[in-house]
């Protein structure tokens, strides 16, 4: 097969073998997935100086949208850093950081609102979510040693724990895909909340819809970035495979 560089794709004389091929790919999302992180910050930073609609703490307001929605179990919680907001489905706290907590921006409404998303996917049963929070303890462990367990089999020469890496490195792979319905419809429902109480405008909207879209590619990017490597260290593999059958 032609490569655009030689002739080949095993590594051998001037080809480029698909892992290689794959790390390249691995590294240009590297930087697209940092040009990400930089453009949410951007965007955040934009509407967090206009005012939004209603014209209370973003805090404030997300306690509301959820008590709207007949759920009373989440309490709130104030945590430092920006951009560190979440919702903890385990003791049902929707931290909020110090940027959004006491903000009445167009971006902290977002934010909150998002968070309280995740907090109504809780109270509704939201099956991805279910799915995701049962499957934190593996792929957390899955993500830690998928690695070093792939390394050590192509060091010791033993496939077997090459394919444990690789199925490993997979949980965490899914992780990544189940991730994005979550956050996906997380957004959908806290702008849904958002606009049918009245809490923005229609400028404002549009503000918030962008600060959760800069968002939501991060996690895109993310999982894109999981599923290449998961087939470079595939590729790696095979290509072990095929210099042995030499």
């Amino acid at each position: 097969m032609y490569t655009g560089y030689g002739y080949g794709t095993n590594g051998y004389g001037y080809g480029m073998s698909s892992a290689n091929l794959l790390y390249i790919a691995v590294i240009v999302l590297m930087f697209v997935g940092m040009w990400a992180q930089g453009h949410v910050s951007r965007v955040f930073q934009a509407y967090s100086g206009i005012r939004a609609k209603d014209g209370r703490a973003a805090g404030e307001v997300a306690m509301e949208l959820l008590r709207r929605e007949g759920n009373n179990n989440v309490s709130l919680a104030r945590i430092s850093g920006t951009l560190t907001d979440n919702y903890d489905p385990r003791t049902e706290t929707l931290n909020l950081s110090d940027a959004v907590y006491a903000s009445n921006s167009v971006s902290a409404l977002a934010v909150a609102a998002h968070e309280a998303g995740h907090a109504m996917q809780k109270y509704t049963g939201y099956a991805p979510l279910v799915l995701r929070s049962a499957a934190v303890p593996v792929c957390n462990w899955g993500s830690r040693m998928s690695m070093p367990i792939f390394i050590a089999g192509l060091i010791f020469s033993f496939r077997p724990l090459v394919y444990v890496g690789i199925v490993l490195f997979a949980f965490a792979v899914v992780f990544s895909l189940i991730t994005l319905p979550v956050e996906f419809d997380a957004s959908r429902r806290g702008l849904q909340m958002l606009t049918s109480g009245g809490y923005l405008s229609m400028e404002d909207e549009i503000g918030a819809r962008k600060v959760l879209r800069a968002a939501a590619l991060t996690y895109v990017i993310s999982a894109l970035s999981a599923v290449v490597q998961l087939l470079r260290l595939i590729a790696i593999a095979n290509s072990g495979n095929n210099r042995r059958r030499r």
